[in-house]
Order: C-alpha cells, then structure tokens, then sequence
C-alpha cells in the first residue's frame, strides 16, 4: 500500500452518519493540494493526517488518493495549529482568536489551554468567561473524540458521541465497555442493533442472558413506544426471540430475571392475561388511578350556586343560551371534583369552559388552566382572556433535582384545574399532573375522544370516559354557526364513517380536494400552492399561516422530502450550518422533537431559526415567547417544519391546513388521522392526492390497539 502525510487544509464533505471524508491535503513534493477520500470518526482542518492506500484516476475530479486507513494527530507548524483552532473544533475560538493565541503561545498552545489555562487570560479579548468557556470546550471535545474513536473502532456511527458525553462524561467508555446495552436504554438516536453491534465486537456471546435481558427491555420499550403500557407475556417473549434469534428458554430466563430485580414488572389483567409492564408506566396508571378517585370523593371547593340563577346570569353576559348538554354539563362543573368534557369541532366545548370559568371567577375560585403543548395553551389563553401555561411550566421542571417541582408534597396552588387537549396526553405525564393537584380541588378534563392518542403510552382520556367512574359531558350538537363550516361538518362525517363534501367547481369553501396521482406531481404541486395560488387566493402567508400535515416521514410525500423541497422554495439562501443530514439555514421554520428540560423546550414545539453563530458552534431558535440556543451538536433536536407529521400536530391550530394524502401513506391511513389532520385549520383546508386514500382513511376505523390498563385501575380504586 502507498504511504501519503500532510497537512489538512480544508474539509470538502464529510458524512457524521458514516465517517466518510473528502479532504484536500497539503502533501510535500506535490505543488497542488491532493484530494484523499476515506474515513475517520472525526476530522478538523490543520490536523497532521496519515493514511495507508493507493492513488486512483476519478474521470471528473483527476487524481486522488483513496485511503484505507488514516490517522490524525495535532498539528506541529504555526499555520497548522492557527487553522486547527480556527476549524470551530472548540467554542470560542474563531479564526481572530486563534491567530492570537498563536502568537502569543506559538507551538505552546495546545499545552496552555489543557494544563495552564490561566494563561489566556494574557491575550487580548480573553477574559475569565471565555477563557472558561474555551477550557470546557478543550475537555468536552477531548472526551468526545475519544468516545468517536473507540465507537468507529467498532463499526458505529460517531453522529451520537456528544450526546454520549452529555450522558455519561468521563466514564463513557468504560460503561459502554461494560454494558453496551445502556446505550439503547440511555442514548436517544442508538437503538438496540447498533448497541448490539457494539457487544458482538466486544465479544458479548449471542445468548448471553445479558443480550436476552436487553433484548427484551429494547422490545417492550419500542411497543410502549407505538402507545402501549404493557404487553402480553408470551407475545413479548416471541417478538424477542424473533429479535434476537435466541433459544426462547433464555429469553424465558431472562425475563424472570428482570422480574426478580423489579427491572420488569407481570401482572394479571382481568381476562386472564399475564401482563409485562415497564415499572413506570405501571406505577403511572396505578397513581393517576388512585389520585383521580380520591379526588373524585371530597367534597367541591365551590361554595354552594343556586344553578338556575348562575344560568341566567352566564347566559345574558355571554349573549349565549347554552343548549341543554352543555347546562348539565355547567351544573356537573360546580358540583362534581373530576369531570371530562368531550366532543369534537364546532360543538361548543370553548363556549362551555369560558361558563364554567364566569361562575368558578365569581365564586372567587382560584383556577389554574393547562394544555400539552405551547401552540394549546397560547389558544387556550386566547379563547378564555386568562392565562393558560404547557403542563411542563405549570409544574415546572427541577433541572438540579431531575423533576417536577410541583407534587404531591409541593401541590399547586388552585381550586380548580382545567386541562385542555387531553387526548394529547400521555400515562406518565397525566400521573405526573395529577399528584400536583392539591386534594381539596376540583378537575375538568377537556379533549376530543375521536382525536389521535397520545404519542407517547397510553391512551388516557378514552380510558377514563371507557371506566363509566367519572361523570362524562358528551357534547354532540353542532351549533348553527360552525355547522356553515365545511371544515367542521366534514370532520364530523369523517367521525361517522362517511365521505367528506368538497364544493362544484367554482363554489367557493373552507375545504378542498385537489386530485393528483403521481407523488412527484403532487409534490410540486403542494409547492405552487404554498407559494403561488393561496397566498394569491386566500392572502395567507406562506410562511406564518399555511402547515403541510402529512401522514408520515418517508416518502415522496413524507415530511421528510416535503422539507427540503419547501425550504429550497420558501428559503433557499442565507446563513446555513449542515448537521444529521439536515441543512439548517436562518429564518428556517423547525421543531423541537425531544423534551429538552434543561433548556424548557418540548416535543413538537415550533419556532424560527433567529441566528447561526459558526465561531460559537451556537444557533439560535426564536420560540414565539423566548429564544433558545442549541450548540451544533444538539441539532439531532431539532427538524425543518414546514411540513410534520399529523401525530405532531395535536393540540395545535394553523390558518390554512394542506394534507397530502396518498396510497404511498398505507399502512398509517385511518379515521381519527385525518379528522385529527382536518381539525387542525381554523380558515382553510386543501386535501390533496387521490380518493382511494382518502377512501382508506374514513373506513379504517380501528386505531391500532393499545395494551393498557387504567380503565380496570379506575374501576379497582372507584
């Protein structure tokens, strides 16, 4: 093999997803820089590169030198170290610093940060902030590269070293080397086959108990990943075996393993079935179920109301006589401590609470209003004139202590909570609201039934209507006003298993359906009409007003390639930083999809991308209320969302609605997908795609099932 050394002067492409590299080198005895093609867990411009390989003839791009090995090591000329630090290798050194600080330290300097950092201080601009700042820097990127060099050596992926770090910090490696399983547990982004790929290469046996008990911890959290908060005992045993390609008697072993060591907990459900439980999501139903019903029994904080006045009174401030679900509805409020109202688009459900709200604020009750996400409690805010928080700022979150700092020992302080949008919610997050009720109050659970379930396990408010041990408001009746809605009334035919209405041509509407069959058609089509014909038409701005919800990420019409496709349209030029195979550029629309507790930002929550700072490594998204900022190596956090997902959209409102909806879409077409898509838009709706799936959609009824229990829990502790 031939031998080639040099200096890397700058860093044409290279993929964080594999490693590979174009680089082009400064070689002695050659006048002009030599392109190397290779891999390596991470390169730098100015690092000193060896590599072990052969010279090859590309037909567009000359000579090159295709490397089959290569190492870095820090840079020993002047030049090399100025452009090494200047690479953005460490935040708060740009090129201007990185000049000064060789001049100041010349070959010195790498020794100055790690051992004498006190030193910089010395050079012009540093002060104890940065100094600190590009200290942290120096031994945050040590440990990561160390963490990228010993996942490449066993045939991983280095996108997730920081987040390796963040998780473990120094100890990494020797955790990994212990139990490469806690990556999959641990690690947001590494699954179990790559943790597995690590264990093989470390030579972890294929039917060791410890592949078994990961296994099968990896599989029950993927099912309570698709909305299930438990599993039946046999079928996870199979889907592991399946998985693994192992004995079932070790899986067998293994599981009572777990069983024993409370990893895992089985119990047996009414029918007769051995459950397998996540620990949390059991104790989660058993909490909400026992909180829920303990409240249900004391006594209503509202002093005694004379109803009949109370009506009166509600209805000739509001102008609005309440029809008669929603004035039974009204009494139960002031009399019973937990309630639900439920009902779907047009049917008063916001006419209903803002009475509750009059009668409860006359009384001097103090009440407390919340929604899942930040886009439903701004609208909550908006359709009350009171203030409205997320559930995560209403309890808010203890980074220090690693939860809620409202509780059961710390309660909120209200009379009366109202929470909105509760399809949304999930079984670990309702638990964790309920313990922050105080006992002497009252609770309203406000949501649509039909909508999606929660993302996350468990499908809550169903399953406290389905108990029949909480009083349940149905409203039904689609009031006069919202009934002139095409929107509405479609999402309500929609419910019912029948075809929507779309006007004749010409016959003007809030909602249409375009025809298109070909996905590459339809794809610039939804294009020309973000751009060109709504904001023309209808005067939305593309930008601030119209969200694509498609059904899933992949695909021609999948949000994925939607993305790209509208960010090249809507904002193809600016500032740009390439990161997890997603060009994010300023002005960009994106979304969180993590919860990020330190920074107090949630899944599915939306903003703009304000600033990219490249010397910082920082950029920064404007989140309506606050500006939030993300190093480089966070943006696995954060996705364009010009178009998402429909799942993502619950709980929020946009002007205009485009749903693309094709038979590519199959296996996630169903009924409550598209009527929760369609009762996303307040002014404006445009299917677009072909009848077939559409047709799908409405007939598909059954969302998939979920394994959960909480219904039986809330009858047990009624």
């Amino acid at each position: 093999m031939a031998k080639l050394d040099g200096q890397i002067e700058r860093v044409v492409f290279y993929n964080e997803e594999n490693g590979f590299c174009v680089l082009r080198v400064k070689v002695r005895g050659h006048k002009e820089l030599v392109t190397v093609t290779g891999t390596a867990p991470s390169i730098n411009s100015g690092e000193w590169m060896t590599a072990d390989g052969e010279w090859s003839m590309d037909p567009r791009h000359g000579q090159q030198f295709k490397a089959e090995q290569m190492r870095m090591s820090k840079p020993d000329t002047l030049a090399g170290i100025e452009k090494y630090l200047a690479s953005g290798l460490i935040k708060g050194i740009g090129k201007e610093y990185a000049a000064r600080l060789v001049k100041a330290f010349g070959r010195d300097v790498f020794d100055v940060i790690e051992n004498s950092s006190g030193k910089l201080l010395k050079v012009e601009g540093i002060g104890a902030l940065r100094k600190g700042r590009i200290k942290q820097a120096w031994d945050e990127q040590k440990s990561v590269r160390q963490i990228m060099a010993f996942l490449f050596s066993h045939g991983v992926s280095t996108t997730r070293a920081f987040r390796i770090h963040k998780v473990y910090g120094e100890k990494a490696i020797e955790l990994v080397q212990r139990d490469p399983y806690c990556l999959a547990r641990d690690i947001r982004g590494i699954g179990f086959l790559i943790a597995d790929q690590i264990a093989m290469r470390l030579g972890i046996a294929k039917d060791s108990d410890l592949r078994a008990r990961a296994g099968l911890e990896f599989v029950l959290g993927e099912l309570t990943s698709n909305g299930h908060c438990a599993y039946v005992r046999n079928d996870l045993l199979s889907r592991t075996g399946e998985l693994l390609d192992i004995n079932l008697e070790i899986i067998e072993r293994a599981l009572d393993h777990s069983l024993q060591h409370e990893r895992l907990i089985q119990r047996t459900d009414h029918s007769g079935r051995d459950l397998i439980y996540l620990p949390k999501l059991y104790l989660a139903e058993i909490a909400f179920a026992k909180k829920i019903q303990t409240l249900g029994k004391g006594k209503h904080p509202c002093p005694p109301v004379d109803f009949d006045k109370a009506l009166a009174w509600v209805q000739k401030k509001t102008g609005i006589e309440l029809a008669a679900a929603q004035r039974a509805a009204l009494k139960t409020a002031v009399q019973s401590k937990v309630m639900v109202i439920t009902g779907g688009p047009g049917v008063g459900k916001t006419t209903l609470v803002n009475s509750v709200l009059m009668v409860l604020t006359a009384k001097k009750m103090r009440v407390a209003l919340c929604a899942p996400t930040g886009r439903a409690a701004k609208r909550m805010a908006e359709t009350t004139g009171m203030e409205a928080k997320t559930i995560h700022r209403l309890l808010q979150y203890n980074p220090h202590k690693g939860g809620f700092v409202h509780n059961a020992e710390n309660p909120l302080e209200c009379d009366v909570l109202i929470v909105d949008e509760s399809s949304m919610i999930d079984i670990v997050l309702a638990s964790q609201l309920a313990d922050a009720i105080p006992l002497h109050a009252a609770f309203i659970i406000v949501g649509d039934a039909d909508q999606l379930p929660s993302v996350g396990p468990g499908r809550v408010l169903q399953d406290v209507i389905h108990s029949n041990t909480i009083p349940v408001a149905h409203l039904n009746e689609v009031f006069r006003q919202a009934a002139s809605s095409r929107i509405i009334t479609n999402a309500h035919r929609i419910n019912q298993g029948q075809m929507p209405e779309f006007p004749e041509d010409h016959e003007t509407s809030d909602c249409y359906f375009v025809e298109v069959d070909d996905p590459e058609k339809a794809v610039k089509l939804v294009g020309k009409l973000i751009k060109e014909s709504i904001p023309k038409k209808f005067h939305f701005n593309a930008m601030e007003e119209i969200q694509i919800l498609t059904p899933m990420q992949k695909g021609d019409l999948g949000a994925r390639n939607l993305n790209q496709t509208l960010q090249q349209l809507l904002n193809p030029r600016g500032e740009e930083v390439e990161r997890f195979g997603y060009v994010f550029r300023v002005g960009d629309k994106v979304m969180q999809t993590e919860n990020d507790y330190d920074k107090e930002v949630f899944n599915g929550d939306m903003g703009r991308i304000a600033k990219i700072d490249s010397e910082l490594s920082e950029l920064t998204v404007d989140f309506e209320d606050r500006k939030v900022v993300y190093d480089f190596r966070e943006l696995d956090e954060l996705v364009l969302s010009y178009a998402i997902t429909i799942h993502k959209s619950q709980g929020s409102e946009y002007p205009c609605v485009i749903i693309p909806l094709h038979t590519q879409h199959y296996v996630l077409l169903q009924r409550s997908l598209i009527y929760t898509a369609l009762t996303r838009a307040k002014k404006l709706v445009i299917v677009l795609g072909t009848k077939k799936a559409l047709s799908l959609a409405v007939t598909r009824a059954e969302s998939r099932e979920r394994t959960t229990t909480l219904a039986e829990r809330l009858k047990e502790y009624a």
